[in-house]
């Protein structure tokens, strides 16, 4: 497995991670999210675990409203792989200093997961998992880009009172979680959707009520469309 930098200060990747990391690795990829032969703009995000007395916890950042993208979605630090990256686990780990002010060297990479295929954007997306084995202060890098930064336990996301399924103005719906001031959607909230499932902290929750995406996740005046992925 690729390796972010040589073992330094901080414990090495508990066992409930190692295990979900060799689960993830081998995830199916659903349905419509197999990227092309060809075409594709090439990106990667981090997934960055952490845990806390709280017990685990997953980095997530929330997008400016004011983005051509993705704008105002909660989401794991990631972008475009630029050529001088040489390939998604550096440009993962690029933008999570530069979106969240994570310190590369108490990074640890364990794998990278199968490639998903974002089909509004266009964006073929390597998510890469990683523990993060000496964290430090986190922030917004960019206030442009990003308007906020958080780790959120694992435990609030797979709570059944934060959970919801969501319809966007397509008619299509899927995973969504409120965490905090935070509702994550879109590609993020199928990710955190499987990994809960593949962590085996997922816990029987209410599927059958869906709920319209709400207008502070919609356009805001002057934005951008932020329409289902």
């Amino acid at each position: 497995m690729p390796a972010s930098a040589p073992a330094g200060a901080g414990p090495a990747a508990p066992a409930w991670l190692e295990r979900l990391a060799t689960a993830a690795a081998a995830m199916p990829v659903p349905e419509g999210m197999a990227p092309p032969a060809s075409g594709g703009r090439r990106s990667a995000v981090l997934i960055l675990f952490g845990e806390e007395a709280a017990g685990p916890d997953v980095l997530l950042v929330q997008r400016s409203p004011w983005l051509r993208r993705h704008a105002g979605q909660p989401a794991f630090p990631g972008g475009a792989i630029d050529p001088q990256d040489g390939g998604p686990v550096a440009a993962a780990l690029r933008e999570a200093a530069e979106e969240a002010l994570v310190d590369p060297a108490g990074v640890d990479v364990l794998t990278v997961l199968p490639d998903l295929y974002i089909l509004r954007s266009g964006f073929a997306v390597t998510p890469v998992l990683a523990w993060w084995r000496q964290p430090g202060p986190i922030g917004p890098g960019d206030p442009g880009e990003v308007t906020a930064v958080r780790r959120i336990p694992v435990a609030e996301l797979a709570d059944p009172a934060n959970r919801l399924c969501v319809q966007y103005p397509t008619g299509q719906t899927g995973p969504a979680f409120q965490a905090g001031a935070m509702l994550v959607w879109g590609f993020t909230g199928m990710v955190v959707d499987r990994l809960l499932t593949l962590g085996g902290w997922a816990v029987p929750w209410d599927t059958s009520q869906v709920t319209p995406l709400p207008p502070s996740a919609l356009p805001a005046p002057g934005g951008n469309p932020r329409p289902a992925p």
